[in-house]
């Protein structure tokens, strides 16, 4: 038996059967738990209304209630709420906006994301299966954020700690996948299918060991031959798991493989590989080479597009799913460090609207006087300065580029 109920009567015992209301709400990837410790009430205080099951758990202390069909809710309450994975097609455009206007808003989405992938993996090392449907709705939450400016959330993802990278670099991979998909002119149906993809593809590093997962160092040979396993622990996960489509199962088990057949877990190459495991590899890679590791700092986005160029050419990706990937976050991603033939060095903080050579900077520094100097936002496309050069940002001494680009 189903009843809706306030979430300040909540207790410990009680079986979550749906969280009314958005997803951004609480930090949950599941739609349905039982209530085990005080901490998750806490958690939920963002959502007025839960539905419980009293068949699974324990049942509210209020004896007040109200029948309306088959679901029982608090005396003067609303309905639940439609579920909000429900006419995802019916749902109204998104609007568009700048990068400044959706800092803000992909923030958020990516504090919730990050605790609920965190909740995702601690579930599968506890033997829980995975149920995908529940993962909707934060999907079409990174989707929309996409939408509404890709730069936003797709760089702020790249900004995670290497404490947290294995749950935000499936975030950061769904956004990228979702972004790459709309720059491929996929319907949207495939665009969220690519991002769900995306967020789940490395479930099996759940099924890694810890030591090895996240050691600080290079892995050896034993140590890289676990991790190669990943995928196909992942596979595994999907299969016995609810609500996996065939594209997720594919993205998970096949996004290491290589177009020249040296990829694994099994030397696909070609034709062999499909459209989404091959949008997968790409949107993996870039990534983890941007990302800071246990290991190492992640690389400058413009100078990773460079390295990624060149591995294409030698066969670890497709080139036209490369070349739509570069179209889908530009040739200088935001973030990247650049210099003008003014001298001037600045930091890019949007794709341009008529060309990627051309994107909207904040210069902030004079090499002529080597000294910082007031920052002023920059359209590449109606100025006379150029980019001559990428730049690094650790040989100039930057920390706090990211800072420019996230400010108005």
């Amino acid at each position: 038996m189903l009843k809706k109920i306030s979430t300040q009567q909540l207790r410990v015992g009680m079986f979550i059967h749906e969280v009314c209301g958005s997803w951004m709400d609480h930090p949950f990837w599941r739609g349905s738990f039982k209530v085990s410790d005080a901490r998750q009430i806490a958690q939920l205080s963002g959502v007025s209304e839960v539905i419980i099951d009293i068949s699974k758990g324990l049942d509210v202390e209020d004896p007040r209630v109200e029948v309306v069909d088959d679901v029982e809710v608090g005396s003067g309450q609303d309905r639940a709420e439609p579920s909000p994975e429900a006419d995802l097609d019916d749902a109204p455009a998104v609007q568009q906006c700048s990068l400044q206007q959706e800092v803000q808003r992909a923030g958020r989405v990516i504090a919730q994301s990050r605790a609920a992938m965190r909740s995702m993996f601690q579930d599968v090392r506890m033997g829980k299966a995975v149920d995908t449907e529940h993962c909707l709705p934060l999907v079409q939450e990174i989707s929309d954020s996409v939408e509404r400016n890709p730069g936003a959330i797709i760089s702020l993802a790249r900004l995670k700690t290497s404490d947290d990278y294995t749950f935000m670099h499936s975030v950061a991979v769904c956004a990228l996948m979702v972004s790459l998909a709309r720059q491929l002119h996929l319907s949207p149906e495939e665009c969220r299918e690519a991002g769900l993809a995306g967020l789940v593809h490395d479930i099996g590093k759940a099924m890694m060991p810890l030591e090895v997962l996240n050691k600080p160092g290079a892995l050896t040979a034993e140590e890289f031959a676990i991790m190669k396993s990943h995928p196909e622990e992942g596979h595994k996960l999907l299969v016995e798991g609810k609500g996996v489509g065939p594209t997720a199962l594919d993205v998970c088990l096949h996004h290491h493989e290589k177009v020249n057949g040296k990829g694994y877990p099994h030397g696909l190459k070609g034709d062999e590989i499909s459209l989404f495991a091959k949008m997968g590899a790409v949107c993996d890679v870039y990534d983890a080479i941007t990302s800071n590791r246990p290991y190492k700092a992640g690389w400058d986005p413009a100078d990773s597009i460079t390295k990624m160029a060149a591995w294409s050419k030698e066969g670890h990706f497709d080139e036209r799913i490369f070349q739509a990937f570069v179209k889908s976050i530009g040739i200088y991603p935001t973030g990247s460090l650049v210099k003008l033939q003014s001298g001037r060095l600045a930091v890019v903080v949007e794709q341009g609207t008529t060309s990627l050579l051309n994107p909207v900077v904040k210069v902030f520094f004079s090499t002529k006087a080597n000294q910082p100097i007031t920052p002023e936002l920059l359209d590449l496309s109606k100025s006379v300065d150029q980019i001559v050069s990428r730049e690094s940002p650790s040989a100039w001494g930057f920390r706090n580029l990211d800072q420019l680009w996230m400010q108005a």
